[in-house]
């Protein structure tokens, strides 16, 4: 048979169809095995897992087909329970693949500590700052007769003195006695101005 004969023969479009057929089935086999390997259409929404412990993050996230990482454990937070779940990433709602890992910041078991500063004779303008700065918050605020007006004379936690360089739990208020700016006298300086103004008036 010649060429153009079997170009336009029956066979020649027979096989045509069948090679065309095979192609179309591949072609079929290939994109729903690619739509398989990568999930397509099947995303995930990422639930909220604010507050749960670390277990039941857990557990709620394998029934979702999904995996996690601790990153980190934050300061303490009192409307968070201890070792609760503060953050995530990705956030509550975002749509994911299977296996995708979601990133969780815990909440520590409670307020750090912290080193007290050394504020004495410090202005009170100079303490305020510095202790809200570190987590303290300023407490009572007391005076005392002292020439230095404002300025720190003592720091006192719960009704007890404190020293520089103390451990302080965050959040704890520090109370303050101040200076008043006026001098202080103590009593045995008193009597001798008293004596001395006693022995001019009688040799006048």
């Amino acid at each position: 048979m010649s060429l153009r004969k079997y170009l336009t023969s029956k066979v020649f479009f027979r096989q045509i169809m069948i090679a065309f057929v095979i192609v179309a089935i591949l072609a079929f086999v290939f994109f729903n095995m690619l739509s398989f390997i990568t999930n397509h259409g099947q995303e995930i929404t990422v639930p909220n897992l604010s507050k749960l412990s670390v277990e039941q993050a857990e557990t709620k996230l394998e029934n979702l087909e999904l995996d996690y990482v601790l990153l980190d454990t934050l300061d303490y937070q009192e409307e968070f329970p201890k070792f609760s779940v503060v953050e995530q990433e990705p956030k509550t709602g975002s749509k994911v693949k299977a296996n995708r890992k979601v990133y969780l910041k815990i909440n520590a078991a409670g307020y750090a500590y912290v080193t007290l500063p050394d504020l004495i004779e410090k202005t009170y303008r100079q303490a305020e700052p510095t202790l809200k700065s570190i987590g303290l918050e300023v407490g009572t605020v007391t005076y005392k007769p002292y020439l230095g007006k404002d300025m720190v004379l003592e720091m006192k936690h719960k009704g007890v003195a404190v020293k520089p360089g103390s451990k302080i739990m965050k959040t704890s208020k520090i109370d303050l006695v101040l200076g008043d700016g006026k001098i202080a006298f103590d009593e045995t300086e008193i009597d001798s101005l008293m004596q001395l103004q006693e022995f001019e008036d009688t040799h006048e």
